[in-house]
């Protein structure tokens, strides 16, 4: 399994593949593999990440029930708390990362999965907390 961030779902749901860098479309073509073999999961805030700014209700409804096939991880109240611990592991290293990004890096410690994104903040992260990027299997190695 692996917890897959906004950045990698919003380059994969919400932008159209012509508007995609060969670079996007490797980590589209690696989250399709991932979604196929049944290995994505998502968590409330992701979602909600995703979800948010569609101004079309059609669009919205469409995407929520796409979301829907995918398995969630359930944030649990002792995850804010490591979230706290991390963002405070973090800042005494030199990072602030956001709430949102520490609650997720909490709940994929608790699961022990890795994440995958494009945001480079995770990168600083994992320099100070016990979290493992997902990295892609480049083509032709699988």
């Amino acid at each position: 399994m692996v917890l897959v961030d906004t950045t990698i779902w919003s380059l994969a749901l919400r932008r159209r593949p012509d508007q995609l860098s060969d670079e996007e479309m490797a980590l589209v073509s690696e989250w399709e593999d991932l979604a196929l073999s049944d290995r994505v999961v998502l968590t409330g805030p992701i979602r909600q990440e995703i979800l948010s700014g569609i101004r079309d209700e059609h669009v919205f409804m469409a995407l929520q029930e796409l979301l829907a096939d995918f398995r969630s991880l359930e944030v649990q109240p002792g995850d804010f708390d490591q979230a706290a611990r991390f963002f405070n592991l973090c800042r005494t290293g030199g990072v602030v990362g956001t709430p949102i990004d520490m609650l997720i890096c909490a709940t994929a410690f608790r699961y022990d999965l890795p994440i995958f994104t494009t945001d480079p903040d995770f990168s600083y992260y994992a320099r100070h907390l016990p979290i493992r990027l997902h990295l892609p299997t480049p083509r032709g190695e699988a």
